[in-house]
């Protein structure tokens, strides 16, 4: 399950990449169209300068903006860097790797062994699409 501060990060990234070499977009715009807490969008996007990944200017012009291209940015890299690793299970993580607690040994653990292909497969389609790729909405559920 993705964390919240995951969830905002991507929405606000998108917003961003939606908005790519439209100058800086402000905070309040970013806060209200994606319907993230101010104060929570203002951690993120520090974060995500700091990380090299949005630029920022203060002031009445200023705002927040991409500082790299949206192909270069992956949604694989987005949670990683927000949520430490794409594993369901810290055993199957391939860069935050634990031992679990309370389990098999590894080499016994079936569970671990499809939580590694899970793994696989959710890093093959998060790192194969980018800010830039298009996202097309999906109908909701219906019963």
């Amino acid at each position: 399950m993705l964390s919240q501060k995951t969830r905002y990060t991507i929405r606000a990234l998108q917003h961003l990449a939606d908005r790519h070499d439209q100058g800086p977009v402000q905070l309040t715009e970013i806060s209200d169209k994606q319907n993230i807490p101010s104060k929570f969008l203002t951690v993120i996007l520090s974060e995500l300068s700091r990380e090299g990944w949005v630029g920022t200017k203060r002031g009445r012009e200023g705002g927040y903006w991409l500082a790299k291209q949206p192909a270069d940015i992956r949604y694989g890299d987005i949670i990683r860097l927000t949520n430490g690793a794409l594993a369901l299970v810290p055993c199957a993580s391939r860069l935050a790797h634990e031992t679990c607690k309370n389990c098999l040994p590894e080499s016994e653990c079936r569970l671990r062994s499809l939580m590694l292909k899970v793994r696989d497969e959710t890093a093959t389609i998060l790192d194969g699409i980018t800010l830039a790729d298009p996202i097309e909405l999906q109908p909701l559920f219906t019963d």
